[in-house]
């Protein structure tokens, strides 16, 4: 057994608070997320809608707060106007991002009724098309979303059967018009000019609407950091927030390194707040622009672009694309990327786990069948519910393994959150793929007297995983001999773990 991991827990030393927005998801017109995902007319449980009231259920227990909507790489081709008023009418496009037909038989009205059905804490994060559309199109489908009444949108909308406005407020602007695989990409300087005009075009429609620019599609692109200064150079008086993707997988098969993904995604977090910092310091402003982490995962990315290649171009409707089944190491790492989302809570106030069902998703589906958690639903869901409130400061002094990626990195990935309840909820990881690792926590001035209770994810094959033969073959367990005394939390963390330990 490893020598002990510690940390010191003062709510004196606080990070900053949770912005439920932090738990969100992403819906993409891409493979099965919609289709024969959330909305499959005909299922068993289906609605009147044809929402399948099974993944209802499902998204509403993992406790999603924002959903980006509808793209991802698909929105770079997407016409707004083909997705609203009558279903029969409108019409068939190819997507160009995913090689298929679409039917917009869902479409924007759909997914907001789809968001009614969650329930209030679901909140829509709308994508506007940048790369082969512009200012025109965006104000136009802001105006059909959110004016009350009276011009010919507002009143189309209305006509199409709601009267009352959408009041989406969280826009993005574009979807990473960085990458040369974008339909419409663009250099820095033609983005971060188009980003503020139309910026600018949706404030003289309402200046409290709430943007998100396009930062870079990950922090090995070649212009990363460059590309973030060029567009907030242009944009940082208009935009709040600017985006950051980053998808993990154990390349050549490196699962100590792919443990470790979570140091490579604090480091992207930590470049692109100095970089805003620079550039605000530049422009002397006193506005902080945040983060918006609204595309992460686990996602076997090689395996997809092999798929892809080898598919012939025959435009199919609704295909099986990047559904990945992910085991008990996938789900330790995206708890592990949890914690470092959580762990910069100050800047980082929106992100969305991509993505929802189906498609690289802690949800799927079978068509006509029955819908199951995978093992990345676990770690999501019990962030979102206990992870609520002020983040405290964790410095961790842990014992360390090697890594090829990322050399010494420590075994323990560990953060707390205080709740306003009172509550303390430590989120923990054990990066040990054959050890236990004891862990002992100093509760300074936190007064907990009591241990709520300890659950992990953890099982003796690492590969396991929830299959439709077997959905339930990987859930959290109870942990026995987790003790609470003198101010002293003592646990012992399975090997390979995810771990959420909660004291009242």
């Amino acid at each position: 057994m490893s020598r002990a991991a510690r940390l010191t827990l003062d709510p004196a030393f606080t990070v900053g608070r949770v912005d439920p927005r932090l738990y969100g998801s992403f819906v993409e017109h891409l493979g099965r997320c919609v289709y024969t995902g959330i909305f499959e007319p005909g299922h068993p449980t289906a609605d009147e809608a044809g929402l399948r009231g099974d993944v209802l259920a499902l998204v509403r227990e993992l406790g999603v707060t924002v959903i980006r909507y509808p793209g991802g790489n698909f929105v770079s081709g997407y016409r707004w106007e083909d997705s609203v008023g009558p279903v029969d009418e409108r019409p068939r496009r190819l997507d160009l991002a995913w090689r298929s037909t679409e039917t917009n038989r869902f479409g924007l009205a759909e997914f907001m009724a789809f968001l009614r059905k969650l329930g209030p804490d679901a909140e829509p994060m709308m994508a506007l098309n940048l790369g082969t559309r512009g200012v025109g199109e965006a104000i136009e489908l802001q105006e059909y979303a959110n004016h009350p009444s009276g011009t010919a949108l507002s009143d189309l909308r209305a006509a199409h059967g709601d009267k009352d406005p959408f009041g989406i407020r969280l826009w993005c602007l574009g979807n990473e018009m960085d990458g040369p695989w974008q339909t419409g990409h663009k250099t820095a300087e033609e983005y971060g000019r188009l980003a503020a005009e139309t910026a600018r075009a949706m404030r003289q429609i309402d200046r409290d609407v709430e943007l998100v620019a396009c930062g870079s599609s990950g922090q090995s692109m070649e212009t990363f950091a460059a590309w973030e200064a060029t567009v907030l150079t242009e944009a940082y008086d208009v935009v709040d927030h600017i985006s950051l993707h980053a998808y993990y997988e154990p390349a050549d098969g490196d699962v100590d390194s792919f443990l470790a993904s979570a140091v490579d995604m604090e480091s992207f977090i930590e470049n692109v707040v100095a970089t805003c910092d620079h550039v605000g310091a530049k422009l002397k402003s006193s506005k902080k622009i945040n983060l918006s982490f609204d595309e992460w995962n686990v996602w076997y990315m090689t395996t997809s672009q092999e798929e892809a290649e080898s598919n012939p171009l025959d435009w199919p409707e609704a295909p099986r694309l990047l559904e990945d089944s992910y085991t008990v190491t996938d789900a330790v790492v995206l708890g592990s990327l949890l914690i470092a989302l959580l762990r910069h809570a100050d800047r980082v106030k929106i992100a969305c786990l991509a993505q929802l069902v189906n498609v690289i998703a802690p949800v799927m589906t079978e068509p006509g069948g029955p819908a199951w958690k995978q093992t990345t639903f676990f770690p999501f869901a019990e962030a979102s519910r206990y992870g609520r409130g002020e983040v405290l400061d964790v410095r961790v002094d842990s014992p360390s393994y090697t890594t090829k990626k990322y050399g010494e990195v420590p075994l323990l990935h560990a953060t707390a959150v205080r709740g306003d309840d009172g509550t303390v909820t430590v989120f923990a990881v054990n990066r040990s793929r054959t050890d236990e690792l004891p862990l002992e926590v100093a509760l300074r001035d936190l007064g907990p007297s009591e241990l709520i209770g300890h659950s992990a994810l953890a099982d003796a094959d690492p590969n396991a995983r929830n299959t439709l033969d077997d959905p339930e073959r990987v859930t959290p367990h109870e942990v026995i001999g987790t003790s609470l005394a003198d101010g002293t939390l003592k646990a012992v963390l399975e090997p390979l773990s995810w771990n959420v330990i909660r004291l009242r």
